[in-house]
């Protein structure tokens, strides 16, 4: 076993990770909001991601400490997935991107959490995944007046109709 930064890893003799654990006091998500706070219900919460090459940078944070998408009953799973989609929507009537990117990774934090990515024929990866190789010099693209109260009102809408 192996701690880095409140990080346990379980390492094999051959040296590959086997597992990684965080609890979570040494998590981003448990000790923060992750992000501007969007939107919110007892079970997760919607923010916003100040990455001025991604305009609109959205994660989904499950409120509870868990890692996996399988690790919650189906019903959380379903409601967790209908707030991706809810934010999917709502970053397509605001921003009306070429493509929606959805993402759950959390190799840097095992907190399960999802990204909701507007994206852009001229931005920095496209079509390339935002983690890969710079296909071009990054732009700076403004978000409209008032964003954050509308995709709040949006996902608000979505949620509902779903």
């Amino acid at each position: 076993m192996q701690d880095i930064d409140g990080m346990v890893f379980q390492v094999s003799q051959a040296g590959c990770i086997l597992n990684v654990e965080m609890n979570a006091s040494n998590c981003e998500f448990c000790s923060s909001s992750g992000g501007d706070l969007i939107w919110q219900d007892a079970l997760c919460r919607v923010v916003h991601i100040n990455d001025p090459g991604y305009a609109g940078f959205c994660r989904v944070i499950w409120n509870d400490h868990i890692r996996e998408m399988s690790d919650l009953r189906q019903q959380d799973r379903d409601h967790l997935m209908r707030v991706v989609v809810s934010v999917e929507q709502a970053l397509l009537e605001t921003l009306h991107p070429l493509k929606i990117n959805l993402a759950s990774l959390g190799n840097i934090t095992p907190h399960l959490h999802w990204h909701v990515i507007p994206r852009f024929a001229d931005d920095r990866h496209f079509p390339k995944p935002i983690w890969g190789e710079p296909q071009r010099d990054a732009i700076t693209r403004a978000l409209p007046e008032n964003w954050m109260n509308q995709m709040s009102a949006l996902i608000d809408r979505q949620w509902r109709q779903s």
